[in-house]
């Protein structure tokens, strides 16, 4: 079992933990490609997704995880709440644990509401992302995704590529496979790689060619749109220019590499269609491969003494 009652972060895991939710994860995807998609390991739970911030695929997943487990799920809709009256966040977590909440599922725009929540209520709190903190199940479906396509994680070359600076996706997948013993490399323009990341003991590389050479995996990552007038880079059209994943890019990476990409994508701006939709992608594969991944860590969790 995991030692802690909540999913806060990877930086908080153990290698070991980390490869336990891996293993596990690998015995429910075998149920969710049954025809009956569910088990009864967690009848009578309740989970709640309490998302402030827009989300589809997150929220989607947990909430076909926690039904694959037979528990009972609540979308808890922020617009409509009392949190529009003035609520606190406190109060409101503590409300829904008063209904009868096992787990709370939070998506907040603010770095470290999670671990906030996690000192206040008694149910398992789960990060389903947090400002630009971290976004630990999706760096453990990533990494479920490569062991599963490539037998291993330890020695890989990893390159994670694009807007760095503003991704709770790149920092927890930089804990994840450190931890696990891939090698990380970073590409993208100087304004989207945060200064010292380096001692995260991963490598940086400005130059798009130069960085795929012989990669493993190519990690693509959303472009944050919504920061566009912030200047980072001069036009989306630039951006591609330098940074967008063509079919001539890749193939300077090895000729087994991987694509991957967490969603949702700026087609023709990180990656092109035809990568996107090809042999190589396995961007709908870590859409699959993430409701494993939940199932294992609420399972994993339910066991913990609170």
């Amino acid at each position: 079992m995991l030692k802690n009652k909540d999913l806060l972060g990877i930086k908080e895991l153990s290698a070991e933990e980390i490869n336990l939710v891996l293993d596990t994860a690998g015995g429910f995807k075998d149920v969710i490609g049954r025809d009956i998609k569910k088990v009864p390991a967690l009848r009578g739970k309740t989970a709640v997704n309490l998302f402030f911030e827009p989300s589809t695929r997150t929220r989607t997943s947990f909430e076909l995880a926690a039904k694959r487990l037979s528990m009972d799920v609540i979308n808890f809709a922020i617009p409509m709440s009392s949190v529009v009256k003035g609520e606190s966040l406190i109060d409101t977590a503590l409300t829904v644990q008063a209904l009868g909440a096992d787990f709370i599922i939070i998506r907040h725009s603010s770095s470290g509401v999670p671990h906030l929540l996690s000192t206040k209520v008694k149910a398992s709190i789960i990060n389903a992302g947090d400002g630009t903190d971290e976004h630990p199940t999706q760096a453990l479906l990533d990494a479920f995704t490569i062991r599963e396509k490539k037998g291993k994680i330890d020695g890989l070359e990893i390159a994670i590529i694009g807007d760095i600076a503003h991704s709770r996706v790149a920092k927890s997948d930089i804990y994840c496979l450190k931890k696990l013993g891939a090698k990380v490399r970073l590409i993208g323009p100087p304004t989207l790689i945060p200064e010292k990341i380096q001692e995260l003991g991963v490598t940086v590389f400005h130059n798009m060619e130069e960085g795929l050479k012989d990669m493993d995996v190519l990690m693509m990552l959303r472009i944050q749109m919504e920061r566009q007038g912030k200047g980072f880079f001069p036009s989306t059209d630039e951006y591609a220019k330098n940074w967008c994943l063509t079919t001539g890019r890749l193939s300077l990476a090895k000729d087994d590499a991987i694509v991957m990409h967490p969603g949702p994508m700026n087609r023709g701006i990180e990656i092109v269609s035809e990568i996107a939709d090809g042999p190589r992608s396995v961007i709908l594969e870590q859409v699959t491969n993430g409701i494993a991944v939940r199932m294992a860590v609420m399972y994993l969790l339910a066991g913990v003494k609170r």
